[in-house]
């Protein structure tokens, strides 16, 4: 394929006579062998006085800059106005969608607020400013589509790309003068120092077959063409037997209005005192602890049940519990510590109890029914029952060695 490509640049060069060389001179190259050889006498050209020369490397070497006496580059201020435009446009764009288009109340928040903005406008930022510079460089500072460059076909060039380093020296330059130039570099230690001649025809000068009409015809055709398929596909065929699937389902989705229902909903409420199907509900909840009958802990003691307990503690109580129950908070006084699970009170409240307050919260803990299943809160009461016999051992705890031998 690239062949088959760099055979038709040749061919096309060779129809427009782009590689046919003149009598005029386009600059003078040096090559050189070492980093340290090519950065001095990058210095001693600076300092002669020259301003349209350039150094080839084939892997950048610190310190060129300076050598050069380079001027900071302008690029970042590009960079730097299209990453605002992205900024800009990104904020107008969430503002104008959740303030005006598309108004959804969520948990009381106000339609437009910034900080869940942020990361959509950092995004847009980031694609504008590096989508555009790429542009700015590659397309305009390289005179892009420009194919062709006087010094690409060169020995010279082969090699500051591969394994050597090397100088140019423009023609442009005020100071230039061919001889000079050449002594000057020679006495600079190049190995190989080789003048450079401009195409006969400057291909800037002549219009580029991508520019030619018949070809911008057929590139504007492809994408009507490209954006009609598209478009019929996208908004009937995949609507249209046996295309549509079964995107068409005598069902209703969620926000869509009814005619079946007298109000027009489609989203409905529960029946009243429906239960869904594999789901227990707790008798108690929302109600005091004095309401609660004694149920027992249907778990099994098992190795197996302490070890959930212990993950499922570890992960939702032990940031305001601390690891051991005892209502050292974990979060550095960010919120108010919980009393220790030691008390007296805990100790001798029934697994019922501490398996309410899990389900139902209490005073500013939240309930955790949504985040921990019905058997893994009995396995938490156990873990807290361990807790509280490993940091409350009684002597009656330990097995009786008065019969052992």
């Amino acid at each position: 394929m690239l062949k088959k490509l760099k055979e038709k640049f040749v061919e096309i060069n060779s129809d427009l006579r782009l590689e046919e060389r003149s009598n005029e001179i386009y600059g003078v190259t040096a090559i050189f062998e070492t980093p340290d050889s090519v950065i001095e006498a990058a210095k001693k050209i600076a300092d002669s006085g020259y301003e349209q020369w350039d150094v080839n490397t084939p892997f950048p070497i610190h310190g060129m800059d300076d050598a050069m006496k380079l001027k900071p580059t302008k690029l970042g201020y590009a960079t730097f106005i299209f990453g605002s435009i992205g900024t800009l446009s990104a904020l107008a764009m969430i503002a104008y969608m959740s303030g005006f288009d598309y108004k959804n109340i969520i948990g009381g928040k106000p339609f437009f607020s910034l900080p869940p903005s942020i990361p959509i406008t950092f995004e847009l930022t980031i694609l504008l400013a590096a989508l555009f510079t790429i542009i700015f460089t590659l397309i305009i500072f390289n005179k892009l589509p420009k194919i062709n460059h006087p010094l690409m076909d060169t020995e010279y060039m082969r090699r500051v790309s591969s394994e050597a380093f090397g100088i140019f020296i423009s023609a442009e330059d005020k100071k230039f003068n061919p001889d000079e130039v050449i002594g000057l570099l020679k006495s600079l230690g190049s190995s190989n120092v080789s003048l450079v001649y401009k195409f006969t025809i400057d291909e800037e000068k002549i219009q580029m077959p991508i520019f030619k009409p018949a070809f911008l015809g057929i590139l504007a055709g492809t994408a009507i063409l490209t954006a009609a398929v598209t478009y019929i596909v996208l908004n009937y065929v995949i609507y249209t037997t046996p295309f549509d699937w079964m995107t068409n389902q005598q069902k209703l989705n969620p926000q869509k209005m009814s005619p079946l229902f007298a109000d027009g909903f489609g989203m409905r409420m529960p029946v009243e005192g429906t239960v869904a199907r594999g789901f227990k509900p707790y008798e108690f909840l929302g109600k005091p602890d004095s309401s609660i009958k004694i149920v027992s802990n249907p778990m099994p003691y098992a190795k197996e049940v302490f070890e959930l307990g212990k993950k499922k503690y570890e992960t939702y109580c032990s940031p305001c519990h601390g690891n051991y129950g005892k209502g050292d908070s974990r979060l550095n006084g960010q919120f108010p510590n919980p009393p220790t699970l030691h008390s007296d009170k805990v100790r001798n409240w029934k697994d019922a109890n501490i398996y309410h307050v899990i389900v139902n919260g209490q005073n500013i803990m939240p309930s955790y029914a949504k985040q921990i299943n019905e058997n893994e809160r009995w396995a938490i009461v156990h873990y807290i029952r361990a807790l509280q016999r490993s940091q409350n051992a009684l002597d009656s705890y330990m097995p009786d060695d008065s019969n052992k031998k």
